[in-house]
């Protein structure tokens, strides 16, 4: 019994339950005023009494059976996207707020492209594990044959995403990919010609939304509304009965918090839906600049924890899905946090851990059930 219990990954654990507190309290918070007509808070508990359900019954299953299943896990994955498309409109693929992204299930939504996320990184992982393992001479043709293996699993649900006009979880799919590749052991040769490539497409593409939005919209089929987000971000004012709505009155809730917070259930700036993806601007008005960084230290921690994690992992493809796990964790808490203080554009992404919603905890509680399997199952194994 205490062999067992030693290889359980309590600091992880215990950083869940951090994390599923301050979710919760924080949810209960923002059920302030009149929009709300269900108690958020008690669905995330029950949504979080089913995350740690995965994330412990994930824990036992080691990460070399996991990688026997990745291709048909991959292959149902982009099947229950290409549904989406496939099925007509009903109440099992209804369209919630003007997009067919969901599956729903009596009181459940389940939204595929999220857990498309880990399973994006099991592949990859397996990919560049197995492009590694079989290339005995490494070569800058080696390098690009790996950018073409890794562009040929991503592309396809990437693809089905993008079609769902699903933006930001298209970002966090490129998060992870870069975060994977720049561990694979590619050469910087190709890595930085290739960051720097990127980087400038994405200039180029802000300035062409600034000045030529006429374009953008004919050469690459992007909504106007997409469009809007980009032009509220940098002048909110000029946005403010549309786009800049939100921007302007999150940095007004985050503004008015001061050092310690207004209190708990004594927020006052009006946000729609303020529990989800704005979830962040309550615990600045709430709970203050002091209750802000308090999240971002636990956040840290949990980082910091992953990293330690995938720097003693004894296979390298566990270190590679803990890499892709940290980059779509940091991505998320990067865009989220800078989207309510004007740090970035307004996207569609939760706080991970925080924001309310089922499909997008249990994503990220698969991903650590994984990295709880790693701790749990970490010992001397050979590459097969």
């Amino acid at each position: 019994m205490k062999q067992w219990l030693e290889k359980i990954d309590w600091w992880l654990l215990v950083l869940l339950i951090a994390f599923a507190a301050v979710s919760i309290t924080v949810i209960t918070s923002a059920m302030t005023g009149q929009q709300y007509a269900t108690n958020f808070a008690e669905r995330q508990f029950l949504y979080y009494i089913l995350g740690f359900i995965i994330a412990l019954s994930l824990m036992f299953i080691s990460p070399k059976k996991l990688r026997q299943f990745v291709w048909p896990i991959y292959l149902v994955g982009n099947l229950a996207l290409a549904g989406l498309f496939i099925l007509p409109e009903s109440s099992f693929t209804p369209i919630i707020n003007g997009a067919k992204s969901w599956y729903r299930i009596g009181p459940i939504s389940l939204q595929p492209s999220e857990f498309m996320k880990v399973i994006l990184m099991l592949i990859l992982a397996n990919v560049i594990y197995r492009h590694n393992r079989f290339t005995f001479n490494k070569t800058i043709q080696t390098d690009f044959n790996l950018i073409l293996k890794v562009a040929g699993v991503a592309l396809v649900p990437m693809i089905l995403i993008l079609l769902q006009n699903d933006l930001g979880t298209t970002l966090v799919l490129l998060a992870i990919i870069l975060g994977m590749i720049i561990v694979s052991g590619i050469s910087w040769k190709i890595l930085v010609p290739f960051l720097l490539t990127i980087g400038a497409v994405g200039a180029s593409l802000i300035l062409s939304i600034l000045y030529k939005p006429v374009l953008i919209e004919k050469v690459l089929g992007i909504q106007t509304y997409q469009l809007g987000r980009i032009n509220s971000w940098l002048n909110p004012e000029a946005y403010s009965e549309g786009d800049g709505f939100h921007l302007i009155e999150s940095m007004k809730a985050i503004g008015s918090g001061g050092l310690f917070g207004k209190g708990f259930k004594n927020g006052e700036v009006y946000i729609p839906e303020n529990h989800t993806d704005f979830i962040y601007s309550v615990v600045g008005e709430e709970f203050g600049f002091i209750g802000s960084v308090l999240v971002l230290i636990l956040f840290l921690a949990l980082f910091m924890h992953l990293i330690r994690l995938a720097q003693y992992a004894d296979h390298p493809f566990s270190s590679l899905f803990l890499t892709g796990l940290i980059s779509m964790l940091m991505f998320h808490v990067f865009q989220n946090v800078g989207m309510t203080i004007q740090l970035v554009p307004i996207t569609g992404i939760p706080l991970p851990l925080i924001s309310y919603g089922g499909s997008a905890l249990w994503t990220v509680m698969g991903g650590i059930g994984i990295a709880l399997s790693i701790f749990y199952h970490k010992q001397k194994t050979s590459d097969s």
